[in-house]
């Protein structure tokens, strides 16, 4: 059974699941309008995944050729993909923040080749063993980068501005820039009154952004041409205190559940990287490669048990953490390769 969930106010949400994920699904919501019902996120793009969506909008006597738009938090496949199908049948727009569509575009073009090689060179940077980037060049020799996610991506075709309402016949919805997650990741605010009257200011769609249960991922933003030392986790802790102080009534993540408690959730965050931070610091008593501090972090399992693309993920969370720390003049890289860094 198809699980659809009535937050009142014209807002529902509709659990499309992520195939061979732990977060299970993902929560799109269906924000009615006085020109159709509008999408914020769409799921990934799987048979499955679909049925379970356009189940889920007739169960609210919705066709998908109804969707007058999709409006998306992030260009992640469990977030954007179906984006694409969906316009397909009912000729939808596809907003999204500039950041992210600039990501979509530059993944459609680029080689499969050139993003493995980019990966299997940052990791060796990151000081990764040989046996973990070899699949990587494996996969580039047989071409089945052809198969992941993103590379077909639709392109958005209205670009959402940080701080502007959204074109929405008849509601208030406004576009709240957090980046940190992705460069373009974008909360989206509905300035109305709260339909069981909680107190604080509307609601907030807010992706991945803030979760009740979980930290989302930051890691470093993915774009081979580009040397800067961007701060991705100080572009998050600088989002979630905007969010704080928005204080909005309730939060509609894209995962887990609604709560209410956004302002003690954002406190939780801050705090949790906070003492990721600190600890980071304590190991660099030492000269540690990324991939050496990933190994000594506490995840949700022993490093040992976490599976490749896994181990991957947590390298790039290790080096966002430590650009946060070269950023604050904490710590600093030492000469050579693969890069090691050092408490100052």
């Amino acid at each position: 059974m198809t699980q659809v969930t009535d937050h009142g106010g014209g807002v529902w949400s509709i659990e499309v699941p992520i195939p061979d994920n732990p977060l299970g699904h993902t929560l799109v919501h269906l924000l009615d309008t006085d020109r159709g019902p509008v999408l914020v996120d769409t799921g990934w793009d799987d048979p499955t995944s679909w049925s379970t969506l356009t189940d889920g909008l007739e169960t609210l006597g919705v066709s998908v050729a109804d969707v007058h738009g999709v409006v998306i938090t992030h260009h992640h496949p469990d977030h954007h993909g179906l984006s694409g199908r969906v316009r397909e049948a009912s000729g939808a727009w596809i907003a999204m923040h500039a950041a992210d569509t600039d990501v979509v575009r530059r993944t459609r073009a680029s080689e499969p080749a050139v993003w493995l090689d980019y990966l299997a060179e940052k990791l060796a940077r990151a000081g990764a063993p040989e046996e973990h980037t070899a699949p990587l060049l494996q996969a580039r020799a047989s071409g089945r980068m052809r198969t992941l996610p993103g590379l077909r991506a639709a392109l958005p075709d209205r670009e959402i501005v940080p701080g502007e309402l959204l074109d929405l016949a008849g509601r208030r919805l406004r576009a709240i820039w957090t980046p940190g997650h992705t460069p373009g990741h974008v909360c989206l605010h509905l300035e109305e009154d709260h339909p069981a009257r909680l107190p604080g200011r509307g609601r907030l769609f807010s992706g991945d952004h803030l979760l009740p249960g979980i930290s989302p991922h930051i890691g470093l933003y993915e774009d081979p041409a580009d040397e800067s030392a961007a701060d991705p986790l100080g572009d998050y802790l600088d989002s979630l205190e905007r969010v704080g102080r928005l204080g909005p009534a309730e939060v509609l993540p894209a995962h887990q559940y609604a709560f209410t408690t956004a302002g003690e959730r954002v406190r939780e965050l801050l705090r949790h990287h906070q003492e990721r931070l600190d600890g980071l610091l304590a190991l660099l008593v030492e000269p540690l490669t990324p991939w050496q501090l990933a190994e000594r972090m506490e995840w949700n399992r022993p490093w040992e048990q976490i599976p490749h693309d896994s181990r991957s993920i947590a390298v790039s969370e290790a080096e966002a953490h430590i650009r946060r720390l070269v950023k604050l003049g904490r710590a600093e890289p030492l000469p050579g390769l693969p890069t090691r860094f050092v408490a100052v």
